[in-house]
């Protein structure tokens, strides 16, 4: 499991500083330390000890043949999403959830197997004996699907575990997991209902060093998990007795 921050980290970080006391959750309350200038101020040592739980979990997932699905669509953080499920090898949705990624995935594992053909016939030229008009379709449609599943093309089965990296802003897809029961991770400000995830780890999702350490840690915490896949048990084959 990665080394947790110290609480001096994590103040650089900023992962402290909640929001506005009139935007609170209730349910926030457990994890909330004081209030500052009318700012909620997160507990750091709660946050020190579900991040601690979390990452555990993901390592654990991970190393019993699990995948985790990294999912943060705002701006200031998609790029270090994808940079960190690509850190280290994991599905990740970074623009728009598409409706059905967890609910319908067969319908979903479609297109992925479409982008997979497409681009196949691309690389091997197959396209070539087709107008320049059909090939310029081909590219777009490639384009689109890239836009719309090319984060996720690696799964072949939904994802193990959901890691959220805001909570209030990516309800769809925290509603498809609760719904098929899907264990979620997610990053909780003081303004979103910690119950609607799986094992909620209090933090600042706004500020951008904030979002890079988490990231960075859930996927060190992955990679964790990899070096300690567990290896299938081996059955030892029966021994024939002899009758007499």
């Amino acid at each position: 499991m990665p080394i947790i921050p110290s609480m001096e980290e994590l103040l650089k970080a900023g992962v402290h500083f909640g929001h506005r006391v009139s935007r609170w959750h209730p349910n926030m309350k457990p994890f909330i330390h004081s209030t500052r200038h009318g700012v909620h101020v997160i507990d750091l040592e709660k946050t020190s000890q579900e991040l601690e739980k979390a990452l555990a979990y993901i390592t654990q997932t991970v190393s019993r043949g699990g995948n985790v699905l990294f999912l943060g669509t705002k701006a200031h953080m998609k790029g270090f999403v994808k940079t960190a499920a690509e850190l280290c090898g994991m599905p990740h949705v970074t623009d728009r959830w598409l409706g059905g990624t967890i609910t319908n995935f067969s319908e979903i594992h479609k297109l992925i197997k479409r982008l997979k053909d497409l681009k196949r016939r691309k690389q091997a030229g197959d396209l070539r004996k087709y107008t320049k008009r059909e090939q310029l379709e081909f590219d777009r449609e490639i384009e689109d699907l890239e836009s719309k599943i090319g984060g996720i093309a690696m799964l072949d089965a939904p994802p193990t575990v959901l890691v959220v990296f805001d909570v209030r802003n990516e309800t769809t897809g925290i509603r498809e997991a609760n719904r098929v029961g899907m264990p979620i991770v997610g990053i909780c400000d003081t303004n979103v209902n910690p119950n609607v995830v799986t094992h909620p780890v209090p933090a600042n999702d706004d500020a951008v060093k904030a979002i890079e350490l988490m990231t960075r840690l859930v996927a060190e915490a992955v990679l964790e998990g990899k070096k300690n896949v567990e290896a299938p048990k081996k059955i030892a084959p029966k021994r024939k007795v002899a009758i007499k």
